[in-house]
């Protein structure tokens, strides 16, 4: 089935986060006060060093993470309001583990989300293989048989296979090789703007963020400082967290530049 015949919501929500804090009881300050609202819609990249805040963040929207203090709605209904399962069946949530079922098929894995909701849709597991771009015959194998991409893209499928118009991504392809991660990358950026999706990816690739959000937000210490356009940022908007993170990829390119300008003298 083709991936125009899969019916499209209007947009993804928006989401807001109103003086997030999330203090652990050791003292830890994971997150302190964070504020700030995604546009419907929106492809956003979360960034900054390790233990930033980052994953906790994200993870407060589909309450893997309940904060200290402060709330986070999804177009306007507090995520708290009601049973974490049935809020977790409108989100679609990829991480770096992925975490199929050994035992079960690509098929048995993809659906697994439609048979805990209680509807079973072959056809729409079959769609769902089809958009990530994985072949049908690869639906009865079980993960093992799989490269480490393409149990990604199940993961992606499986994520979107309930139809949520909201996708949080952390770190999902940290552990793949650069040509599959580029890979994957620009399919899930052709699944935003196909689904109307709004997506909110963490990552530890400051040129992933750059190359594929709308929008990027630098964390520190638990607070957010900076929150800007990636042309903004390379422009050297964001302060001097966000300056670090994207002189990386600029040196890299830089000296790229250089061997490419040395090879050809």
């Amino acid at each position: 089935m083709p991936a125009q015949s899969l019916p499209l919501p209007a947009s993804g929500p928006a989401i807001a986060f109103e003086r997030v804090a999330k203090v652990y009881a050791d003292g830890t300050v994971a997150l302190d006060g964070v504020s700030l609202t995604v546009a419907p819609g929106s492809f956003v990249a979360l960034v900054g060093p390790s233990g930033s805040g980052k994953s906790t963040l994200l993870r407060t929207v589909n309450r893997l993470v309940a904060p200290s203090d402060g709330r986070v709605t999804i177009d306007g209904e507090d995520v708290a309001a009601g049973p974490p399962h049935l809020l977790r069946r409108r989100i679609g949530y990829v991480f770096q583990e992925v975490g199929l079922f050994p035992h079960l098929s690509v098929a048995e894995n993809v659906a697994l989300p439609l048979r805990v909701a209680g509807r079973r849709d072959p056809a729409r597991v079959s769609a769902m293989l089809d958009l990530v771009d994985l072949p049908a015959a690869l639906a009865s194998r079980l993960p093992a048989a799989l490269s480490g991409g393409q149990r990604q893209r199940v993961g992606v499928a499986r994520a979107l296979v309930t139809g949520p118009r909201l996708l949080l991504m952390d770190e999902p392809f940290g552990a793949l090789d650069p040509v599959t991660r580029e890979a994957l990358m620009r399919s899930v950026l052709r699944l935003h703007r196909e689904l109307a999706l709004t997506t909110v990816m963490v990552t530890h690739d400051m040129a992933e963020a750059l190359l594929a959000a709308d929008r990027v937000l630098v964390m520190e210490r638990g607070r957010l400082v900076a929150d800007e356009t990636p042309a903004a940022l390379l422009a050297g908007a964001g302060g001097a967290t966000a300056a670090a993170l994207v002189a990386v990829p600029r040196a890299q390119g830089e000296r790229l530049a250089a061997l490419a300008r040395g090879a050809q003298a």
